[in-house]
């Protein structure tokens, strides 16, 4: 499957940003699909993750309460609304996905999108 994330841009801090990420190539397959961020000088880092098969969503403590991953599954694109943002949301960010495994690492993920930058100005 091939992924392509969208959706990013520059936005004031209390803002609202939704990023997406399309699936082409071998979609009739369901993913766990993920997103995770890295800003300048920094590690990837998990952002949250969509488990297709317990239709379980996790969140890292940083975004939780202020981000939301959606799927549709019929267009095949994962969203991920971004609320009340804040500078340190500043990151590339990037759709990840994978048929087994569901988990907090980038090492858990085999498919990964080009990434989309946001940038948030206090």
């Amino acid at each position: 499957v091939q992924l392509q994330a969208s959706g990013g841009g520059l936005v004031q801090a209390g803002g609202s940003l939704r990023l997406s990420c399309a699936a082409s190539g071998r979609t009739s397959v369901r993913y766990n699909m993920g997103w995770f961020r890295q800003a300048p000088g920094r590690e990837r880092e998990f952002v949250v993750v969509s488990r297709y098969g317990t239709d379980t969503t996790i969140y890292a403590d940083s975004v939780k309460g202020r981000f939301t991953i959606s799927r549709d599954n019929g267009k095949n694109t994962v969203y991920l609304q971004m609320n009340s943002l804040k500078p340190e949301d500043t990151a590339v960010y990037y759709c990840a996905a994978d048929r087994y495994y569901s988990g907090f690492f980038e090492s858990d993920y085999d498919h990964w999108g080009q990434g989309t930058q946001v940038t948030v100005s206090s």
